[in-house]
């Protein structure tokens, strides 16, 4: 087996990019190996490793079909409905709270 490349930070020739660097151009990886390792050192523990694929392998990002916006769409309809009350909350409801903000800190009644 071949070791990867390994290239310190910011000093990684321009044909690869990493994932998100693939993404903002519009392009994955496509099925390919990594191709090599970047490696951005630290003070008191190992370095941060980011791998990075050829640019020229990568492949054009699928487009969304109707189906897959549908079930995007009914994913984050279903993250609006409270679990307690089963209403629209109109926003995400947090994982923090569990339940919508109504629901989690009910008005206490005047003593």
């Amino acid at each position: 087996m071949a070791t990867l490349p390994v290239f310190r930070w910011r000093l990684a020739p321009d044909d690869y990019a990493t994932r998100r660097q693939l993404r903002a151009r519009g392009l994955r990886p496509g099925g390919q190996q990594v191709a090599a390792q970047l490696e951005r050192p630290r003070r008191r523990r190992g370095p941060l490793v980011a791998y990075l694929y050829r640019i020229d392998l990568a492949k054009p990002v699928r487009p969304m079909t109707a189906a897959k916006w549908a079930a995007l769409a009914k994913a984050n309809t279903a993250r609006r409905i409270c679990p307690q009350c089963r209403m629209d909350a109109g926003y995400v409801i947090p994982s923090s709270l569990g339940t919508c903000v109504t629901c989690a800190y009910p008005e206490e009644p005047p003593q």
